[in-house]
Order: C-alpha cells, then structure tokens, then sequence
C-alpha cells in the first residue's frame, strides 16, 4: 500500500442560510490546512444552481487563489463538466489557471449531473455529444500551435489556443461518473478515474472493473481514485454525537437537486441521454436511510481513527484504489469539525497505508 495517495474532496455544500462568502473562506482555510497535513490533492466539483448540493461555480478561481498560500498540494476539478463549457475557452482557462497553481493542477472531465441541464437551458440529449467533442478538443488546444477539428457540435479550423498549459503536454486528466464506456474510453487514452461519494460502491463497481480490464486490453496504466465522507473524534460515543445531523444534512443536501427531476416529466429523455441512473429513486431512497442505515451500510465512516482505519482497509480490500478522497466538509458541519476530520485523518490513518 506505500504508493496509495490521499486526498479531500468537497462539493461546498451550503445551507440554505449560510453566507456563500462565508462557506468559501471556510473551504480556502481547510484547503490550506490540508496543505500543512500533507494531503496530495485537494478536489473541488464544478456546480451549479442548487446551493445546498455545492456552490462551486468556479474552481479554477478557487485554485488559482489557493495556490498562492499552499506550497505542496495540487488541486483537482472533479469534474470540469464539459458540455457547459466551450472546450476552445475552457482550455484556455485551465492553462492559465495551471500557471497561476505553478502546475499544481489535475483536471477532472465529466458530463456533470442530469439536474443542472434544465436549469442552464442545454437540451440534455446534447450532453454526450458535447462532451465527446470536449474531450478530443482539450488536448489538440493543450499540445498544438493550431489545430482543426470537425464534430458534432464543433467546427474549428487553424485555432490556436494561449496561454499554454505549464505541465507538459498537458496536467493529468481524471474521468468522473459511473459509466463503464466512459471509463474504458479512459483507460485507452490512458487517463485516470475518480468516482465514490455518498452513493453505494456497488453503483460503481462495475465501471471500475471495466476501467480495469480496459486498461489490460490497452497497455495503460490504471489509477483508482475514490471518494467517502468520514466523522472523526478521538472516541466514539462523541463521534456518533456529533455527527448525526451533519451526515444527515450531506445527505439531504445531496437529494434536494434531484427533486427537479421526479415528476417523471424528464424520464425518458434522462434514459436516452444515458442519465439512467437519475431516471431510478436511488437518490430518492437516500433521502430515507436513517443515520444508522448509512453507517450501516458503509456509505459514511464514523467513528475513532482505528475505526475509520479497519473500514478503509476493507474498502481498499475490495476495489484496490490508488488514491483515497476524503469528504471532511458538508452539510453544514462545524468548522472545527472539519479541521478535526482532517488532521485526524492525516496524522492517524494515513500511516496506517503509508
């Protein structure tokens, strides 16, 4: 386990009455102790439109800020959803944003949620299209002078992308989400994945696999990075006090997006944009574990460090990840909290892999 990286990841969930301002220098201030701790990466999501899923509109920003009071951390959007986005434009601003993190930067590709189509006025249907676009004209901005690309929504001829990015050719790509033809794309390109969160591993066990076989076919190497929330206190009996109402918050802050989509007006086109797993009630049902039925089930890791320590030993038994993020900051939990979550994690768990 010596080459097993650690990380956090934070969607910047905020409450419907917390200051947006006052959320972001929380997220700033972890990121810099996390720095301190010697965590490897710091991931933030793109977001958009629901502020209790995360108020994360710009990364990048975050990063670049960021960079300027950490010395060793490198930053990850998981993920840069790319169907928002002009590919041409957004390449331009990771570079940039690369040079202002001194190449500190990882980026994270994905389509992003079903929920934030309708909000933002993209026909979903257009979602695979312009993704698929994204991720070949990323690259071509990344490493050539000028290029020409011709796709289903693109049409460029003799563009030159500037600035250039500082790590060559290009910082390391991270692909997100569930999908197993997704996944096996990476694993020919020789891309990494992210995936995990509050969903149960079983929803992405079998991309993982086909990532994994993929990876074989195509002579690359693969790297498995996933993603758990964990409460940490030095006994357990505090643990389990404290964290109640903000696991449950991570969780309903999670679902609440997910209420635009069920009246079953969306199912269909969720279906054929490949958004099948936003047609099912998993988000819905949740909503309805109890806090015990998530601790339960393994969705979340409470308790003492050694505790936390045994059940990232199963996990890591079970799908050998290369690399571990650790959610620390949601739901509305208490700063001092969050600071504990990580400087436990770091100074008592870490070792145990290392």
């Amino acid at each position: 386990m010596s080459d097993i990286k650690f990380g956090i990841y934070c969607e910047m969930q905020t409450a419907p009455e917390k200051s947006h301002a006052e959320l972001t220098w929380e997220v700033f201030r972890l990121i810099e102790q996390a720095d301190q701790l010697g965590y490897d990466v710091y991931s933030v999501i793109e977001h958009h439109g629901f502020q209790t899923f995360g108020i994360s509109a710009n990364p990048l920003a975050m990063f670049s800020a960021a960079a300027q009071k950490t010395k060793n951390i490198r930053f990850r959007t998981m993920c840069n959803t790319l169907p928002l986005h002009n590919p041409v434009v957004l390449a331009g601003e990771i570079a940039e944003a690369d040079i202002l993190t001194g190449g500190r930067l990882d980026i994270g590709v994905g389509r992003g949620h079903a929920w934030l189509y309708p909000k933002l006025g993209i026909p979903m249907a257009e979602s695979r299209g312009r993704f698929n676009d994204g991720l070949e004209i990323l690259p071509l901005a990344w490493t050539r002078d000028k290029f020409s690309y011709k796709g289903e929504f693109y049409d460029l001829e003799d563009v030159s992308v500037v600035p250039k990015p500082l790590q060559q050719p290009h910082p390391p790509i991270f692909m997100t989400g569930t999908s197993g033809q997704g996944f096996k794309l990476a694993a020919e390109k020789g891309w990494n994945i992210c995936c995990g969160g509050p969903a149960p591993l079983e929803v992405f066990q079998p991309a993982i696999d086909i990532y994994r076989e993929a990876c074989k076919e195509f002579g690359t190497d693969p790297y498995v990075a996933y993603v758990r929330g964990a409460f940490l206190a030095e006994d357990e009996a505090t643990a389990h006090k404290e964290a109640k109402e903000a696991i449950l918050n991570f969780y309903e802050f999670n679902v609440r997006p997910h209420d635009s989509l069920v009246d079953g007006s969306r199912t269909e086109e969720m279906v054929d944009a490949g958004y099948g797993f936003y047609a099912g009630d998993l988000f819905q049902q949740m909503r309805k574990f109890s806090y015990d039925e998530l601790i339960d089930m393994g969705l979340v890791y409470v308790g003492t460090p050694a505790q936390v320590t045994k059940q990232l030993e199963s996990l890591h038994d079970q799908i050998q990840f290369d690399e571990f993020d650790l959610v620390s900051h949601y739901g509305d939990i208490n700063m001092h909290q969050a600071y504990r979550n990580q400087e436990l994690f770091a100074k008592q768990v870490m070792p145990a892999f290392r």
